[in-house]
């Protein structure tokens, strides 16, 4: 039966009411007056003070920044295998229990892949002047296996990307030493797209080593990846396929990329090219664990954490130990303030991010079975945040409403709807564990990642302690929820 408008109308209106206050719509013959059901309550008024009190203790303590001036200054750069990596572990196991968490050190066997002697020059190229070379600054990626000791010398082929190199052919390429010429894209990352931008460019890192050498490349070059200016090459981990030969594999500086490319569509250019890495055997490593037992549902995990070894070039300060002084940050209030979390909140200081993940993926092993209730990572920078991003369904978003209220007093009260929080969070996203990270300012994060200007220097101190404020609330909250979280 069709309706007419005005039947209509009055039809959609009952059911909004039924929609808004869970009350059922009366018969047409009745005149009773239908009385509303309470909305189920996600978060106590105690809960809810709580959380403002968590808010401004962060945006007043300095402790995130004293502990990441510490792993950055103090330790340096914490590449898995290394003693300031496993210096590193010990710091964090004491600080988490001074602050009261109960401490565990998980084993994990890292990669220890030590970099060696990295150096390039053009020694044939158009316009040369006589008995001259022109220097190219780079650094090898991480997993690069070495050339001999006293190098290669090959002529350099110059693609923009995989579809240029397989249209080049191995006739074109074998023997050649491949440079990837794909630009990260600055104007994407300033329109806060750094990720995206990344996404794009960062697959050459991975992959274009193996694609070059599936064509018979004797090495491989990129161009690094990110915005970074001033000739600083930027490193990362490689990932070598199984079907193809391993060779040499650097990123040169992005001038020194759009050099080699000019000079190749002059005329010949030949490379010599000195790289002298080590992957030396697994060594023993660890997850330092910190919990704070619930008083409810201990049984209940709420995951905190951010990774703790980072890059050799730089301190590892943005990439990750801001991350990791968040996450001890939202521990040390708790305890501080003597708040009771109803279910156990989980400080991970993650080890291996970098170069494998075999933190991550050992935990997901050794704890899979326990009840996770959610995750957080945070993992890229200590920009101010904008909010608290979601991997999980839209009902959590609206569950939320009531922190991101009192998030948006310090500026970060977005919540928005996401497909990936965090790499080492990534098993628990499989599993339909709801995950979180915050929406940090990243427009400025990849003019320094992978770098040597990782320092601590690139560190607000306010915009730290906004970011600790993010991460203890987000985290006290889930802790505290009235309700399970939606899966």
């Amino acid at each position: 039966m069709r309706l007419g408008s005005t039947a209509a109308v009055t039809l959609f209106f009952l059911l909004w009411m039924t929609r808004s206050f869970g009350q059922q719509p009366a018969s047409s013959g009745s005149t009773a007056t239908p009385t509303p059901t309470a909305t189920p309550v996600v978060f106590s008024p105690q809960t809810l003070g709580e959380l403002k009190r968590l808010q401004q203790a962060a945006l007043n303590s300095d402790y995130a920044y004293r502990q990441v001036a510490h792993l950055a200054n103090n330790i340096g750069p914490r590449l898995s295998g290394s003693a300031q990596a496993a210096k590193a572990v010990e710091y964090v196991a004491n600080e988490l229990k001074a602050i009261g968490c109960e401490v565990q050190l998980e084993k994990v066997m890292v990669p220890h892949w030590v970099r060696g002697e990295e150096t390039a020059a053009l020694v044939q190229f158009p316009g040369q002047a006589e008995n001259t070379t022109q220097k190219i600054v780079l650094c090898a990626l991480g997993a690069s296996v070495a050339t001999s000791p006293e190098g290669l010398t090959s002529e350099v082929v110059a693609v923009k990307n995989f579809d240029e190199l397989k249209s080049l052919g191995r006739y074109k390429v074998g023997g050649k030493i491949v440079l990837f010429n794909y630009p990260f894209d600055k104007q994407m990352a300033a329109e806060g797209r750094a990720g995206e931008a990344y996404g794009e460019a960062v697959v050459y890192r991975s992959d274009g080593p193996s694609a070059a050498a599936r064509l018979g490349a004797v090495a491989c070059l990129i161009r690094s990846v990110g915005g970074a200016d001033y000739r600083l090459p930027h490193t990362g981990q490689t990932d070598y396929a199984n079907d193809a030969p391993k060779i040499p594999a650097a990123a040169v500086t992005a001038e020194d990329a759009d050099l080699i490319a000019d000079l190749v569509r002059q005329g010949p250019v030949k490379m010599r090219l000195v790289l002298t890495p080590q992957q030396l055997p697994d060594v023993e490593s660890y997850n330092v664990i910190g919990d704070i037992k619930g008083s409810e549902h201990p049984e209940q995990v709420v995951i905190v954490s951010g990774h703790l070894d980072s890059w050799d070039l730089g301190t590892g300060a943005i990439d990750d130990g801001a991350g990791v002084a968040v996450s001890m940050e939202a521990a040390n209030l708790i305890e501080k303030l003597h708040l009771k979390p109803k279910r156990t909140i989980r400080v991970i200081a993650w080890m291996n991010e970098e170069n494998g993940s075999r933190g991550s993926k050992q935990y997901a092993k050794d704890h899979g079975r326990e009840d996770h209730f959610a995750a957080m990572e945070t993992d890229n920078g200590a920009g101010h945040p904008l909010g608290v991003n979601i991997k999980g369904k839209p009902e959590v978003k609206q569950m939320l409403a009531p922190v991101a209220a009192i998030l948006q007093d310090s500026g970060a009260g977005v919540l928005n709807l996401v497909e990936h929080c965090g790499a080492d969070i990534g098993p628990f996203e499989k599993a339909g564990v709801p995950c979180f990270s915050p929406i940090q300012d990243s427009r400025f994060y990849f003019n320094f990642h992978h770098t040597a200007a990782d320092t601590l220097d690139k560190i607000v101190p306010k915009e730290l302690a906004e970011n600790s404020a993010v991460v203890a609330v987000a985290a006290y909250a889930l802790a505290n929820m009235e309700q399970s979280l939606p899966r």
